[in-house]
């Protein structure tokens, strides 16, 4: 017969029926001012021919609960404001020229699901020079076991190796001339990975999408992918096969490291469901990395090569080719050309202050974007950033501005200076 201290012990070690959810809070503010300079022939001059001002105001607040060592609901929620005189300038063209859209040569800022399983969207106001808006960027659910993973719901996920460019990578890529890399915009999609021996793993996925005309979620607007990752000696290697919308991509991508430095490679092919002249399209990017210290400072460049075989050397034909603006309004694609050489340099002049200075050539036209950057830690959880975006290249080059049609302006980006301030917590 048990004790009555044998009891009560017994009823402390027993286990609880509700156990604790833990939650994790996090998130931060930021504020964007920008001016810029449109040139006298941009699309996007004005007729007081002075610099744009404009502002954006961005709040993220990220929940994570955890329910169990297996279970947890991952949301993040964002609220934005953007407004100026560049902002009004393009509610005019829209409303001029439609085509623009539709070509891929002025993408709208504003925010839309409508493709996405969820509309997790809202416009909480707007009028012809800003608006303001709220969504859910992130709301997944994970189930874990020690050999796989399971998520559902709004999440993002990345493939490829390309540091600028990045054609292995399908859902929502980060422009090559993105400043801001901490998070991409989240997609509806069922996530499946399995976990194997000796740094092997396979991702599953399926994203579903709608029409946009008929609201309706259709396989000719959806995706499905799988990746395969293992390591072959010191190189590891990924497999990757999709259906991606209409079309269908096989790719393979490398990386491995030579003496000091990292390399890394991805070649991907794209059967094309129609085309006037192709059947499909090769891409490819490959880049090398290396840190080194130089008079006590931390150092640190990279130089990357990419090939976008679905490039013209004609650019207003190349926004007149539906597969190729199909990929720029979503997001797929933000190039024109064929070839590019892009390059990044580091410093770290103290602890607390980092330089940045990215370049991106076509080495076509040629034609170059110089973005030179200053990122200061002043305090904890408080970051200042101060930068430029410089376009540069002769009449009908990509970056130094072409003309479409019989249109009396060139499509073209302006030259730009900002000031970011950002606080974590």
């Amino acid at each position: 017969m048990l004790s009555m201290p044998s009891l009560l012990l017994m009823a402390e070690e027993r286990p609880m029926a509700e156990k604790r959810i833990v939650t994790y809070w996090g998130g931060y503010i930021r504020l964007q001012d920008v001016v810029s300079w449109p040139d006298d022939k941009s699309f996007l001059r004005t007729e007081t021919k002075k610099p744009d001002y404009d502002a954006v105001r961005e709040f993220r607040l990220k929940n994570k609960l955890i329910f169990s060592d297996h279970l947890f609901l991952e949301t993040h929620y964002e609220a934005s404001y953007a407004g100026g005189d560049t902002q009004r300038q393009k509610n005019s063209l829209l409303f001029l020229f439609p085509e623009l859209v539709q070509t891929g040569a002025l993408v709208c800022d504003s925010p839309d699901d409508q493709s996405r399983l969820m509309d997790f969207t809202a416009i909480i106001s707007e009028d012809e020079d800003y608006y303001t808006y709220h969504r859910l960027d992130r709301f997944s659910l994970s189930f874990t076991t020690d050999f796989s993973v399971f998520r559902i719901g709004r999440q993002a996920l990345t493939w490829g190796n390309g540091l600028l460019f990045n054609p292995m990578d399908l859902f929502n890529p980060f422009s090559p001339t993105d400043i801001n890399r901490e998070y991409k915009v989240g997609d509806d999609m069922a996530m499946l990975q399995w976990y194997g021996a000796k740094s092997q793993d396979f991702q599953l996925l399926y994203v579903p999408r709608r029409n946009p005309i008929t609201e309706n979620i259709e396989w000719d607007y959806s995706s499905l992918a799988g990746k395969l990752h293992f390591s072959y000696s010191t190189t590891e290697i990924d497999i990757l096969a999709a259906k991606h919308y209409n079309d269908y991509v096989i790719g393979i991508g490398s990386r491995g490291y030579f003496k000091n430095a990292a390399w890394r490679m991805d070649v991907t092919y794209t059967i094309l469901d129609y085309h006037p002249s192709k059947s499909g399209f090769l891409s490819m990017v490959t880049n090398m990395d290396y840190s080194w210290t130089w008079n006590n400072k931390n150092m640190y460049g990279l130089i990357e090569f990419y090939y976008n075989g679905l490039g013209k050397k004609d650019y207003f034909e190349a926004l007149s080719d539906i597969s190729i603006s199909r990929r720029i309004q979503s997001g797929e694609l933000y190039v024109l050309g064929n070839y590019y050489l892009g390059s990044e340099l580091q410093i770290e002049w103290h602890p607390l202050v980092k330089s940045y200075l990215t370049m991106i050539v076509n080495l076509s036209d040629p034609s170059v974007v110089c973005q030179p950057r200053l990122v200061l830690d002043v305090i904890d959880n408080f970051q200042i950033t101060i930068g430029g975006n410089i376009y540069e290249g002769k009449p009908n080059t990509e970056f130094g501005g072409f003309q479409m049609s019989d249109w009396d302006f060139l499509i073209q980006q302006n030259n730009s200076a900002y000031l970011w301030i950002s606080y974590y917590f």
